[in-house]
C-alpha cells in the first residue's frame, strides 16, 4: 500500500475554517462531508496518520461514505486527489481557502509527481497510509496465460476433480478450458484452498448471481489483495462491506440477507440519488408504516420523488412533504373541477336564485288576491 501524502498551501499552527468555507461551502454540502472535510485539517495540522478506514470509524461512516466525500470536495476544487499511474491515490492537495481569493482547479496532466502540478509548493513531509480511491482489480494479480499442459497437469491433482465437479454444479453445465484456468490461477497463483475457491464460487453465482469468471476473477483478486485467506475472514468482509445495506433492511424490518434486487435498490438510493442512511432510514420508517409487504418499491418511491425535489439531507423532508401536500391538494380539485358524466357536460349557466326568490314570492301574492 503506497503513503498518501497530505499537503498544504500555508503552514499554520493549528486548525484554522475559513470563513468562506462556512458561509459559502458549508451549506449545500452533508454531514459526511462537512466531518471529513473538517477531520482533514485537523490531522494535517497535527501530522497524525490517518486512513480511510480510521475516518469511516471515527464517524461510523461507511468507506464508501468517505471516498464519496472525497470526491465530493475535490469536485468543489476545494482539494485536488492525486493518483500514481496505477490509479492508486498518492496524495491530497487541500487549497488554501480565504477570503482574498477560491481555490482553483488543477492544471491538467500526469500525477506522478506533485510538482508538476504544484511547482511552487513543498509537499509536506508526513505521509498517510491510505487505500485506493480506485483500485485496479488485477493490479499485481494478473492471471498467467497456463499452456494445455500446464492444465492437464491440474486436472491430474487428486483435490481438483471435486473442485471442478462443484464449480461445475454451481455454473450449472460443464467448465470450458478458460474457466477452468481461473480454478487454476485461485489455487495455485492466488494461494486460495479448495475451502475458499468453493465459498468464492458459492458468494459469486450462488449469492450474487454472478455466473461470470471475468466477475469471479475481480472478487478473487480483491480478496487476496486485502489478505483473505479462509472462508470465514470472506465472511467477515462481505458483512463488513454491506454493513450499510444490512442497516437499510433492519430499517425495511427485515432480518434476512439482501437480495441482489434489493441490493440494486439499495444501490440506486447511496451511488445515484446520493442519500445518506438518515434520508434512507425516513423513507423506509414510511415504508414500514404505509406498505405492508410491498416497502422496498414504497420506499423507491418516496426517495424518487425527494430525489427528483432536490432533497439532499434529511432536515429538507419537511419543505419536500410540504410541497407534496400541497400538489396533491391541487390535483384534487382540479379533479373535482372535472364534470364526472356526460350529462354535465352540458353548458353551465350562473342563476341569481334570491332574485327567482324574489320574483316567485311576488307571484304568489298576487295570485292571492
Amino acid at each position: 500500500m503506497t503513503g498518501l501524502t497530505i499537503y498544504k498551501d500555508t503552514d499554520v499552527d493549528s486548525t484554522v475554517i475559513s470563513n468562506l468555507f462556512i458561509d459559502e461551502y458549508m451549506g449545500d454540502a452533508n454531514d459526511a462531508q462537512i466531518k471529513v472535510y473538517l477531520y482533514l485539517l485537523r490531522m494535517m495540522n497535527a501530522h497524525k496518520a490517518v486512513s480511510v478506514s480510521s475516518i469511516a470509524d471515527k464517524f461510523n461512516h461507511t468507506e464508501k461514505e468517505v471516498l464519496r466525500a472525497l470526491k465530493y470536495w475535490e469536485k468543489r476544487k476545494l482539494l485536488d486527489l492525486d493518483f500514481d499511474e496505477d490509479k492508486n491515490l498518492e496524495g491530497i492537495h487541500i487549497h488554501d481557502l480565504t477570503e482574498q481569493g477560491r481555490p482553483e482547479p488543477k492544471a491538467s496532466g500526469s500525477s506522478s509527481g506533485c510538482k508538476e502540478f504544484y511547482p511552487d509548493k513543498a509537499p509536506a513531509s508526513v505521509t498517510f497510509p491510505m487505500p485506493s480511491l480506485q483500485p485496479e482489480p488485477d493490479a499485481g494479480f494478473t492471471k498467467p496465460s497456463y499452456s494445455a499442459d500446464q492444465l492437464r497437469e491440474f486436472k491430474k491433482r487428486k483435490n481438483i476433480e471435486q473442485l471442478l465437479f462443484v464449480a461445475e454444479s454451481y455454473v450449472g453445465k460443464p467448465l470450458t478450458p478458460t474457466e477452468m484456468k481461473s480454478i487454476l490461477f485461485y489455487s495455485d497463483e492466488l494461494h486460495f484452498s479448495d475451502d475458499l475457491i468453493d465459498h468464492l464460487l458459492q458468494y459469486c453465482i450462488g449469492r450474487m448471481g454472478k455466473k461470470s469468471f471475468r466477475y469471479i476473477d475481480q472478487v478473487a483478486i480483491n480478496w487476496a489483495k486485502i489478505g483473505i485467506t479462509t472462508p470465514e475472514e470472506a465472511q467477515q468482509e462481505s458483512l463488513l462491506h454491506n454493513k450499510q445495506y444490512y442497516a437499510i433492511m433492519r430499517a425495511l424490518g427485515r432480518s434476512s440477507v439482501p437480495t441482489p434486487t434489493e441490493e440494486e435498490f439499495f444501490s440506486r438510493w447511496i451511488n445515484e440519488y446520493g442519500f445518506e442512511n438518515d434520508v434512507i432510514f425516513e423513507a423506509c420508517k414510511r415504508a414500514v408504516l404505509h406498505a405492508g409487504g410491498n416497502r422496498l418499491d414504497y420506499a423507491e418511491g418516496v426517495l424518487k420523488r425527494w430525489h427528483d425535489n432536490h432533497v439532499h439531507h434529511a432536515s429538507d423532508i419537511p419543505a419536500a412533504d410540504d410541497d407534496f401536500r400541497r400538489q396533491k391538494g391541487n390535483d384534487r380539485k382540479a379533479s373535482a373541477k372535472k364534470p364526472s358524466n356526460s350529462f354535465a357536460q352540458f353548458e353551465q349557466r350562473d342563476y341569481d336564485f334570491d332574485a327567482i326568490e324574489e320574483k316567485l314570492l311576488s307571484l304568489s301574492g298576487k295570485r292571492g288576491d
